[in-house]
Parts: structure tokens; sequence; C-alpha cells
């Protein structure tokens, strides 16, 4: 059975920081690049971040490019995503997405809630 369960999210002030984490099972997660999307109430997933399968390759959205580190350890089977400098716009349903384009096959996580205000 895959799974993706996220977890991390919290309350924070602007400015702080939080990390998130997606831990994965059921499939094999170094053969698959992982990406955080994010959404708010009305919109659509935003992608926020990427990483390849072995971790060499990162991709980030313009709105969170020098403030959000992607990572992850595949002995772990686990994501990370490291925000900084966190904004009020930063808040919405953070999503775990692992994705394989030798498969085709995708799963979404749960999402966890980032909230940054005052």
């Amino acid at each position: 059975q895959v799974r993706l369960v996220e977890s991390g999210g919290d309350l924070v002030q602007p400015g702080g920081s939080l990390r998130l984490s997606c831990t994965a099972s059921g499939f094999t997660f170094t053969s698959y690049a992982m990406s955080w999307y994010r959404q708010v109430p009305g919109k659509g997933r935003e992608l926020a971040a990427t990483i390849t399968g072995a971790g060499t390759s990162t991709n980030y959205a313009d709105s969170v490019k020098g403030r959000f580190t992607i990572s992850r350890d595949n002995a772990k089977n686990t994501m990370y995503l490291q925000m900084n400098s966190l904004r009020p716009e930063d808040t919405a349903v953070y999503y775990c997405y692992a994705h394989s384009d030798y498969s085709r096959r995708s799963y979404w996580g749960q999402g966890t809630q980032v909230t940054v205000s005052s």
C-alpha cells in the first residue's frame, strides 16, 4: 500500500522557519522524483519545489527561491522542505507528491497546514 505522510506544519510568525517532512512507503522511493505543492482555498495547487530521485537536481518556484530548500534522505524514504523567512503569503496546505516519468505513476500525500501570521 502506497503512503505519503506529511508532517511539520504549524503556525509560525512572519520571518520564522519550519521544516516539513514527507515519509514514503509502498513504492521504490529512489525511482520517483518528489515535489512539494501548496494550495490556498479557492486556488489550484502550486508547485513549490522538486527534487530528482537521486537528489542531484532541484527546482524551485520563483516565489520560494532563496528561502526554501528541498532535500531527501533516500535511506529513510523521506523528503524535506526547509522553509525560512516565511511570509503570510506562504500560508497554505502543503502536499507531498511522488511521480515517475518511467512508470507514469504518481501519488499524493494528505497535506499539512502551514500558517504564517503574527
